[in-house]
């Protein structure tokens, strides 16, 4: 037989390839940056790392070895080297588009990892393909800051299949809604009014702070927050703390919380505490032209009337006490049902018995009082 009708039938037993197809290869040799395959043809074909993988940072030793077989796409049958060239990933792109049309088209939850946070979204990779999440799509509330979602598996559906332009859409956002609509569901049917519950600050405002119940937003208004004045609740509360709160009211998706417990309640014991005829001290709270406010404790102010602060007459209480003074006076009136408790330091100056005859005592509607200063 001769060499040239040798060499024929050496090529003969060799199947023929073309660019494009698939063929089954089995890794012969591996190095950190390729692999050398035997794929059945006169040539070897060879697999590089970037050919393999999107990810740069793989060590092709780690990931296959030798005598391993794999299904590959031919790039090129015949290099400068006489070598065929190969691809794993591009043959997992194909296999990609198709699993995220059927996603695309059944509407299929995916979960993937997030490879890459940009300014306006993410990045996910399914089976080699790489699908954008918008920042708008991320969560059903702007988020400023995605760092968090680096390296973190997230669940999604595809909204925009587009293999023409390679445009694959993702959307969380439509999920984090339905999910959240789930729990405040199951949220509703178990909460009552009464019931005390624990909930994160979600966020705080001048008039009160938002509470994240788990699955939906209740409402604490600063005039909830506590027995005593607050004057602002941001130094009060802070995101992400986590509080325990009283459901004061529900109204279809409103929820109306306090802070107000009834085993905390100052005026519990106040007839006893506070009974006519104490004497008793206080911190100067606020200041009005009739008189002057006086925190006896936290949730228990008093009004010390101008009137009944000296035996001489004074123009207006910033005359002699200052905001935060301490002062001394004696009960001259208290009343449990409308919470209003009147002081006078002038009874404790002698003649009590015949001003409180001469109806000199006053008694003012504090609640009132609060409520219109807080309408200015």
């Amino acid at each position: 037989m001769s060499e040239e009708s040798f060499e024929q039938l050496l090529n003969e037993s060799f199947k023929t390839i073309h660019t494009g197809e698939v063929v089954e290869g089995r890794v012969i040799d591996v190095k950190p940056n390729e692999a050398i395959l035997d794929i059945g043809f006169k040539s070897e074909g060879v697999l590089t790392k970037n050919e393999y993988s999107n990810d740069s940072s793989i060590d092709l030793t780690q990931m296959l070895h030798v005598g391993d077989k794999m299904d590959v796409k031919v790039l090129k049958t015949s290099d400068a080297d006489g070598q065929v060239i190969l691809s794993y990933k591009r043959l997992a792109l194909d296999r990609g588009n198709k699993r995220i049309e059927e996603a695309y088209n059944n509407r299929e939850v995916l979960t993937a990892k997030v490879v890459q946070v940009l300014e306006g979204g993410l990045t996910v990779v399914v089976d080699e393909v790489r699908i954008f999440i918008p920042a708008s799509l991320v969560s059903d509330t702007y988020e400023k800051d995605l760092s968090k979602y680096a390296g973190q598996e997230i669940q999604f559906i595809v909204t925009e299949y587009n293999p023409r332009r390679r445009r694959y859409i993702g959307n969380r956002k439509i999920l984090v809604a339905e999910e959240k609509k789930e729990q405040a569901k199951k949220l509703f049917e178990t909460i009552h009014v009464g019931d005390v519950v624990e909930g994160t600050v979600k966020n705080v405002t001048d008039f009160g702070a938002f509470i994240d119940l788990g699955g939906a937003d209740g409402l604490l208004h600063i005039s909830e927050m506590s027995w005593g004045r607050v004057e602002n609740p941001k130094k009060v509360f802070k995101a992400g703390e986590q509080v325990r709160v009283l459901i004061k009211g529900i109204d279809g998706s409103k929820i109306a919380l306090s802070r107000k417990f009834d085993d905390e309640n100052p005026w519990k014991d106040a007839d006893t505490k506070y009974a006519v005829g104490n004497v008793v001290s206080g911190r100067v709270a606020r200041m009005t032209d009739f008189g002057a406010f006086v925190e006896l404790e936290p949730g228990i102010d008093a009004l010390l009337h101008v009137s009944q602060i000296a035996k001489e007459h004074i123009d207006k209480p910033s005359d002699v006490l200052s905001i935060g003074q301490e002062v001394t006076a004696r009960i001259v009136d208290f009343n449990e049902a409308d919470r209003k408790i009147s002081l006078s330091i002038k009874s404790m100056m002698g003649g009590e018995r015949q001003e409180k005859e001469n109806g000199d005592v006053v008694s003012v509607d504090i609640d009132q009082v609060i409520a219109e200063q807080d309408a200015e």
